[in-house]
């Protein structure tokens, strides 16, 4: 029965630690290397991440600078990065290096990103509640078994439920955190 506790601990680790890497990716204004994660680079007749062809470096807050390890794939990298039209970024390459500048975001954006950011938040709320009710019903049948009593029953759901209050609010406060960043000017 504490198998199950903990087992439900490390998927609600592993929910929160996905949220982190989700809003990671979102657009604040500022310039972050996980912003473009998701790019992928046609090269050499496939289809690679952005990070396995090219150094990525910030250089301020406001420039990204992609060095690629091989400089025939310039422009390919510059095209994956402009054709992704979630990021609505417009790189430019000098020859050697292509040059990312993160335009300031409007009010409108912000307030696109901050429903974005909600919409992540609902989706960890979502399997966090998938979380609990696949151990309840775990804990059910074992008392049907007769492998536990209905008093660790109530037990395991209470400590359930607690670990899942504290879960849910690290989760919000995360998303606070980074929806002030998102609507700081």
């Amino acid at each position: 029965m504490a198998l199950e506790i903990n087992q439900a601990q490390g998927k609600l680790d592993g929910i929160v630690d996905h949220l982190q890497e989700e809003l990671k990716k979102l657009r604040t204004g500022r310039a972050n290397v996980g912003m473009l994660d998701n790019v992928n680079v046609e090269v050499y007749g496939q289809a690679m991440k952005l990070s396995h062809v090219a150094t990525l470096t910030v250089l301020d807050a406001q420039m990204i600078q992609i060095a690629p390890f091989d400089p025939s794939n310039l422009d390919a990298i510059s095209a994956a990065i402009r054709d992704d039209v979630s990021l609505g970024l417009n790189p430019s390459d000098d020859g050697k290096v292509v040059r990312v500048p993160i335009p300031p975001m409007t009010v409108e954006r912000r307030q696109e990103v901050v429903k974005q950011l909600k919409m992540k938040q609902e989706e960890s709320n979502v399997s966090m509640r998938n979380v609990r009710h696949e151990v309840l019903n775990t804990a059910k049948q074992q008392v049907k078994d007769k492998e536990i009593s209905e008093d660790d029953e109530k037990r395991i759901e209470k400590e359930l439920n607690e670990m899942l209050d504290g879960f849910k609010k690290r989760t919000d406060e995360i998303v606070k955190e980074k929806e002030a960043e998102v609507m700081t000017v």
